[in-house]
């Protein structure tokens, strides 16, 4: 299925921003570049965005700006890791995980004293596929362990994880974005996560 898009035109009446913010968040990279479509149109040529994406971008913009400087903003929708080291009592206190997702986590795929951003992101990830509550705990730590593999393999590289089922087996494929999939009529897509905006989502609650 083709991804809802929205003219610029249509965008800056929505959000009620300048095109001169617009155009200032692209430059810090706050609004990612390709995420600006050119699209024929019988003016010329007119700019089009990923409807949900830029306007649930823009709303946290405008939740954060009053608090943070666009180099900040920047920073927190870098899809960079972030220089962080914790425990899991401080993952679990901050509210960045529950108690029960870390303990599984740490019985059934890594166990360490502190863990670097990766490692929070493979948890919160985690944590996220259960809560889900149509994943369970061995398909969970199965995604988790594939997700790690091909991560290692494309260290530069931003992945998506999808989870389908067809009469009740459960099949984990990853792929590396940009990348479209589509499933038989039979089959049912339990997990469908951008990774790039699970780091958006943990960079922000490392923050709160």
């Amino acid at each position: 299925m083709d991804e809802e898009l929205i003219s610029k035109k249509d965008l800056l009446i929505e959000t009620g921003i300048s095109y001169g913010q617009l155009y200032r968040w692209k430059r810090k990279d706050i609004i990612p570049e390709d995420w600006f479509i050119k699209k024929s149109a019988y003016t010329g040529q007119e700019t089009y965005f990923p409807k949900e994406k830029i306007l649930e971008r823009i709303q946290k913009i405008k939740e954060l700006k009053d608090d943070l400087s666009l180099d900040e903003l920047a920073e927190q929708f870098s899809l960079k890791p972030a220089e962080i080291n914790m425990s899991k009592e401080e993952i679990v206190n901050r509210n960045i995980v529950t108690s029960a997702a870390a303990d599984i986590y740490e019985e059934n795929i890594t166990k360490k004293s502190r863990y670097n951003f990766q490692y929070i992101l493979e948890i919160f990830i985690f944590n996220n596929i259960l809560s889900t509550g149509h994943i369970n705990v061995e398909e969970a730590v199965n995604i988790i362990k594939n997700y790690r593999t091909l991560q290692e393999r494309h260290k530069d590289k931003l992945l998506k994880i999808f989870y389908i089922r067809k009469y009740g087996i459960g099949t984990c494929i990853i792929g590396v974005v940009p990348c479209e999939f589509y499933a038989e009529e039979d089959c049912k897509i339990i997990l469908n996560i951008e990774v790039s905006e699970k780091i958006e989502e943990l960079k922000i609650k490392l923050n709160e």
